[in-house]
């Protein structure tokens, strides 16, 4: 996976974990796409102190990652998911009753829904 949607991912999962000037740097870094400089400048500080900030959240995000591990277990349900899916697609042959067509059609639905 790429590195950026990686961390980012990380973000969206362990975010609230941050102090408010963590979430604010790698937000403004990340998401907003701002250069160090850019950060520094809003922020009043030295783009050492934006990149030494950065370089530390992306630290604990990484830290919490291989503590907690939900970003892989969400990556592997998804996955799961997906073969689901995939399994349910194979299972629509013809002289099924209505009613297993309807059943697998919903399964189809809520699998979608878990995806999205």
């Amino acid at each position: 996976m790429n590195d950026i949607l990686h961390l980012t991912l990380l973000f969206d999962f362990y975010g609230e974990l941050l102090t408010e000037k963590q979430k604010q740097v790698f937000s403004l870094h990340y998401q907003d796409d701002l250069s160090l400089s850019e950060i520094g400048e809003e922020l009043s500080i030295s783009r050492q102190a934006v990149r030494d900030l950065l370089k530390r959240t992306e630290k604990i995000l990484l830290d919490y990652e291989q503590k907690l591990g939900l970003v892989a277990r969400f990556q592997e349900q998804k996955k799961s998911v997906r073969q689901m899916l995939e399994i349910m697609q194979d299972l629509e042959i013809d002289g099924l009753s209505e009613k297993r067509m309807r059943q697998i059609e919903t399964m189809k639905e809520i699998a979608q829904a878990i995806l999205s």
